[in-house]
Order: C-alpha cells, then structure tokens, then sequence
C-alpha cells in the first residue's frame, strides 16, 4: 500500500474480507465517521478534519476501489455494499454512538448505512443524490460507462483543460474550476490518469450504480432516527436545492438545511470553514441530546 494520504500513514488496515482499507483516526472527543463521494477518497475531508479534530474524534477511510484501498474482482462494490462495509468498519472499530459527516455519493452510503442503526447521533450531509431525483450528469456517466470504449474516452478528455473546467466535470464542483487545478488534481485527477488500476477502482461503483436505490430513498431516510441536517451549495447543478427541500419531510428523525450561498458540488472542499460552521454546532447539540437521552 502506497501513501497518498495528507493524513501520512494509515492508524490500522481494516479488513472486509473482499477488500482492506486504510482507516485514519485523527483528533479526541465524541467518534465522527467521515464517509467520501465518488470519484475521490478520505483526502477530500483534508481541510474539514483540522477544523474538527480538536472537538471530535475523527474517523476516515477509504472505500474498496478507491485510494489506497486493496480490491480485486471478489470486492463488493456497489451503493449498498458500500453501505454494508460502513457498517462493518463501525463494528471493527466498535463505535457504540458515532455521528457522520458525508457528501456526494458518500451522503447515500451514509443514509443506507444509517437507516435502523440505534448507535448513529446525527448526520451532516453536503450536496448528494436526492431522493427520487435522477440527475441527468448521472444518468449520463451511466450511458458513457455502457458504450464501447466511452469511459475510456471520458477519462482521456479530462486531459483538456476545457473538459475538467466545464459544467460536466469540476466547473460543476467549484465556485471557481482552478481549484481542480493544484492541489485538488494532484490527489484525485492525477492518480486517475496515471494508473489505470485506480481508474479501474472508481469504475466499478459506476458500473454498479443502481439508480432504483436513488428512487427508493424516501423509504431509506424514514427508517432514520437519528436528525439529519444538509449543508448545501446553493449552485450545485447536478443536485439542485429546491429537488432537496421537497424531501426533507421524509427524514424519520426530522431534518434541517443550512446553504452555502455560492457553493457547488464540493461545497466542504471550496468553503470548509463555512461548511465546519455549520456543521458544528448542530453535531454538538444532536451528540448531546442523543447521549442524554441514552443516560436518562
């Protein structure tokens, strides 16, 4: 296992059985699971854990197919078996009440993984699939996967400059698309165009993607006891806000919205300290009530 984390060496390697993960722990306090969205791995939480670390126990990994995870043809790679090995980290690291802090596709593992799980205290949620919603860059990706040679293809393009700055790839994830440019690409893009075992990886989720889990969502965040709040880009255009605030009644434990103006897609990675700062607060307050509530 190669390091490419900014988090230096793994804490311990976790083994699924089908596939080993690096696992990080970084910081004290009450447990806070980080779950990554798709096509990254626990580096897109880099500037949101030194915000947090100092109040939470921050808990990272990266899932099967991703980073510097071990994977092969037997590991289980889908939105629901990704949401299987969440649960099964938590068990290895026996978290008794945690609270999770996700986005993007990781915002679906985290509500799969969460649905029926007494443990879970609160969820904080950035831009993510919707609940009945098939967003059509989605449905896109899907399409291209399914064409001879079209991933292929779509991988090249992201070479162009005008391709990763377009609304389709990073000009739909950043405020401004330079940010793609530096650091962001030399952990995420680059690795991708330089070793095809790692495009490899973050295929198999798209060659797995089951949109009837997007459209059965509503029944997933029922089954949620624990409270949810979304802090969301306002400017995203593959998941817009007013798609998202039809769905916030359907949240078993009630759920509530904070909006980040002039955010996109990575609204944790272009305004962490906006993002922390939302997030903080109702973590504290739902941890609180949550481990009250269990003493009393």
């Amino acid at each position: 296992m190669t390091q490419t984390s900014p988090f230096g060496m793994p804490t311990q390697i976790i083994d699924l059985g089908h596939s080993r993960v690096p696992y990080y722990r970084i910081g004290r306090g009450p447990d806070l699971l980080f779950i990554h969205g798709w096509p990254l791995h626990s580096a897109t939480f880099r500037h949101v854990v030194p915000l947090l670390a100092d109040t939470f126990t921050c808990h990272l990994f990266d899932l099967p197919g991703t980073g510097d995870s071990e994977w092969g043809e037997q590991s289980k790679i889908s939105l629901s078996d990704h949401a299987r090995s969440v649960r099964q980290i938590v068990d290895q690291l026996g978290l008794t009440q945690y609270a999770v802090l996700a986005h993007d596709s990781g915002a679906v593992i985290a509500r799969l993984a969460a649905a029926d799980d007494a443990r879970v205290q609160g969820l904080v949620l950035g831009n993510t699939e919707i609940a009945g919603y098939r967003a059509w860059q989605i449905r896109l990706f899907l399409l291209t996967e399914r064409i001879p040679f079209g991933a292929q293809l779509f991988g090249l393009s992201l070479r162009l400059h005008a391709v990763r700055h377009s609304s389709l790839a990073y000009g739909g994830c950043f405020k401004d698309p330079n940010f793609a440019e530096g650091e962001f690409r030399g952990l995420f893009l680059d690795p991708l165009l330089r070793s095809r075992r790692r495009f490899l990886g973050q295929r198999r989720l798209l060659q797995s993607f089951d949109m009837n889990v997007i459209d059965t969502l509503g029944e997933v965040e029922a089954r949620i006891r624990a409270p949810v709040h979304f802090v969301w880009g306002a400017e995203d255009p593959f998941f817009p806000l007013a798609k998202l605030k039809l769905t916030l009644a359907h949240f078993g434990g009630g759920a509530s919205l904070s909006v980040i103006p002039t955010a996109k897609l990575f609204a944790h990675e272009d305004f962490p300290k906006q993002f922390v700062g939302e997030a903080r607060a109702f973590l504290l307050r739902c941890i609180a009530q949550r481990t009250a509530a269990v003493s009393a």
